[in-house]
C-alpha cells in the first residue's frame, strides 16, 4: 500500500507536541510492515536546508486567482531501513514558512494568515505528487493544519490518478481547529458552494477541522475511549454532532509509544538499566533523582513525577491555583516528595516557583529536558496526570514501561491504558479518580501513597505487571492498515 502523511509536524524535523512523535513513529511502523509511506511537511525556518535535498525546478500550486510558487526538498526520516526507507519531503516557501514557530511566536501564538499558510500547504500535497510521480493509496492527514488536504481531494483533486485515492483524518486533538474569517476562503481556490457542502461554514466563520470531517472517507482519533468521548457535548468541542453524524466511519486507535526510546532496558539517559527480571536500576535512578531535585535521599519515601505542559488541559489549575489547588496540602500533610518538570502558563510558572522555595518536599523546574524527563519516569514511584482531557497521553505509557505507577484521572486515553487499583486482590496498574477537583486529587494521591506504606508487595507486583504492558506502534499501525483497507473498499466499491 502506498501511504502519504501530511503533517505540520514530525520529529525530528519539527516538534511542539505528541502529534510530532505520532507521525514519525507510525510511518516507521507501517514501512517495517511493507507499506511504502511518505511524508510531507512544511520547511520552517528551523529546518536547515543544508541538511536536505534539494529537487530539481519549483512547484507551481493553484491557489487564490493565481499560483503560489514554491521549491521542495527531501531527506530520510531517520530510524528506519536502508531497504524501505520513509522519505520526507519539505515545501518550502519562505514568505509561508521562513519564520519563527510553526503556529505562532508567544507575542501572535496564532499567526494571522495561517489559513493561508495551511490552506496552501494542504493544495501542494496533490502538486508535489505530480512533481515525483507517485500516487498514494492513501492519503492521511493529521490534525486541522492537513484537513484541507481530504477536501481538496473529493471536491477538487478526486479524478485522473486521484481518482481511486482515499482519504483518512486523525484527530490528535478535538480543541484545536482551525477557525478562521471567511474572508480567506476565496483563496483556497475552491467554489463557494464547496464552501456549504464540505461543511466549512461555522458560524460566521470558517472551521477547517469541521470541513475534514465532513470530507474525509475515515476519521480516526488517538484512543478508544476518546473517540467516545467525542460524540458527547462535554467533550466534542461543538463538533460532537459531526462526529455523531459520522459515527459509522470513526473510531479510536491508541498511539504507541517509540520502544527504542522509552525503554529502560536500553535507556541512556538513566543512571542504570533496568528490566522486569531485575528492577534494582529504578532504585538507582530515585537516588539520583532526589539528589538533582536536591531532595532529602531517602530510598523508602514516595516519590510523585509530573513532566507536563502547564496549561488547563493539564489540571493545574485544580493542583497548583492558588488559595485552592492540592498541591500544598498534599505536601504537607502527606509523607512523600514531589518532582515536577514543565512549562506553560506565567501564572503557574509562577506558582510553582513559589512552593519550590516554600516547601522543602516539593521541586519544580521550568522548562523541557529529554534527560531530566526520563530521569523522572525512571527514578519516580507514581506520576501523576490530572489532565482535564487526554486524548490519547503518552506519559502514563511511558510511566507503565519503566514501573512507574501512574495517577490518573478517568479521561480519554488514560483510561484505556491504565488498569484501577484494587486493595483487595492488588490488580491493576495505576491509580484512578474520576472528578477533576482539587480533593480528588489529593484523596486520590493519599491512597497511593497508603498503599505504598501498607500495600508494598501489591505496589511491587504492580511495577512488574505495568511494565510487561505493550504499547508498541506494531500493534496500533495493524489497526491503521485495517481502517486504510476500510477507506479503499468505500472509494473502489470492493
Amino acid at each position: 500500500m502506498k501511504i502519504l502523511m501530511a503533517a505540520s509536524e514530525a520529529v525530528p524535523f519539527a516538534k511542539t507536541g505528541g502529534l510530532a512523535d505520532a507521525v514519525s513513529a507510525l510511518s516507521l511502523a507501517l514501512s517495517n510492515l511493507g507499506h511504502e509511506v511518505k511524508i510531507v511537511l512544511p520547511r520552517y525556518y528551523s529546518i536547515s536546508r543544508e541538511k536536505l535535498q534539494l529537487l530539481e525546478g519549483p512547484l507551481g500550486v493553484p491557489m487564490g486567482r493565481g499560483e503560489e510558487w514554491c521549491a521542495v526538498y527531501t531527506a530520510v526520516l531517520p530510524g528506519g531501513t536502508k531497504k524501505n526507507p520513509v522519505n520526507v519531503y519539505f515545501i518550502d516557501h519562505e514568505n509561508f514558512f521562513g519564520r519563527d514557530g510553526i503556529y505562532g511566536v508567544p507575542w501572535e501564538p496564532d499567526y494571522l494568515d495561517n489559513p493561508r499558510r495551511f490552506g496552501f500547504f494542504s493544495r501542494s500535497v496533490f502538486q508535489l505528487c505530480r512533481k515525483i510521480d507517485w500516487y498514494p493509496d492513501i492519503l492521511h492527514a493529521h490534525d486541522w493544519p492537513a484537513a484541507m488536504v481530504p477536501v481538496f481531494l473529493k471536491f477538487a483533486e478526486r479524478s485522473g490518478n486521484f481518482e481511486k485515492t482515499a482519504s483518512v483524518l486523525t484527530v490528535h486533538n478535538l480543541g484545536y481547529q482551525g477557525i478562521y474569517g471567511k474572508d480567506n476562503y476565496d483563496y483556497l481556490n475552491l467554489w463557494w458552494d464547496t464552501f456549504y457542502n464540505a461543511g466549512f461554514e461555522d458560524g460566521n466563520m470558517m472551521n477547517f477541522l469541521k470541513a475534514g470531517l465532513y470530507s474525509a472517507d475515515k476519521l480516526n482519533t488517538v484512543s478508544p475511549n476518546y473517540a467516545q468521548e467525542t460524540r458527547t457535548q462535554a467533550h466534542g468541542f461543538r463538533l460532537d454532532g459531526v462526529l455523531r453524524y459520522r459515527s459509522a466511519d470513526y473510531c479510536g486507535i491508541l498511539n504507541g509509544i517509540d520502544d527504542k526510546v522509552w525503554n529502560p532496558k536500553t535507556d541512556t539517559l538513566i543512571p542504570q538499566t533496568y528490566s522486569v527480571q531485575d528492577i534494582s536500576g529504578k532504585a538507582k535512578a530515585k537516588e539520583v533523582l532526589q539528589q538533582t531535585f536536591n531532595l532529602p535521599g531517602n530510598p523508602d519515601i514516595p516519590v510523585i513525577g509530573m513532566v507536563t505542559r502547564l496549561t488547563e488541559q493539564k489540571g493545574v489549575g485544580e493542583l497548583f491555583g492558588p488559595t485552592y489547588g492540592s498541591a500544598w496540602s498534599i505536601c504537607r500533610d502527606l509523607n512523600l516528595q514531589f518532582v515536577l518538570l514543565g512549562s506553560g502558563d506565567p501564572w503557574c510558572e509562577q506558582e510553582i516557583r513559589s512552593l519550590s522555595s516554600r516547601l522543602s518536599n516539593f521541586k519544580g523546574r521550568i522548562g523541557y529536558s529529554e534527560e531530566l524527563s526520563h530521569l523522572i519516569e525512571a527514578g519516580s514511584d507514581f506520576f501523576l496526570m490530572p489532565s482535564r482531557y487526554e486524548p490519547c497521553g503518552l506519559n502514563q505509557m511511558y510511566s507503565l514501561a519503566y514501573g512507574t505507577l501512574p495517577i490518573v484521572r478517568n479521561t480519554g486515553g488514560l483510561t484505556d491504558t491504565v488498569e484501577n487499583y484494587n486493595q483487595d486482590t492488588g490488580s491493576g496498574t495505576g491509580f484512578i479518580f474520576d472528578d477533576l477537583t482539587p480533593l480528588a486529587i489529593y484523596n486520590t494521591l493519599g491512597w497511593a501513597v497508603w498503599a505504598y506504606y501498607n500495600r508494598r508487595d501489591h505496589i511491587e507486583a504492580m511495577r512488574i505487571r505495568a511494565m510487561k504492558q505493550n504499547f508498541s506502534w506494531k500493534k496500533s499501525a495493524q489497526k491503521y492498515i485495517d481502517l486504510y483497507a476500510g477507506a479503499l473498499n468505500l472509494i473502489r466499491g470492493t
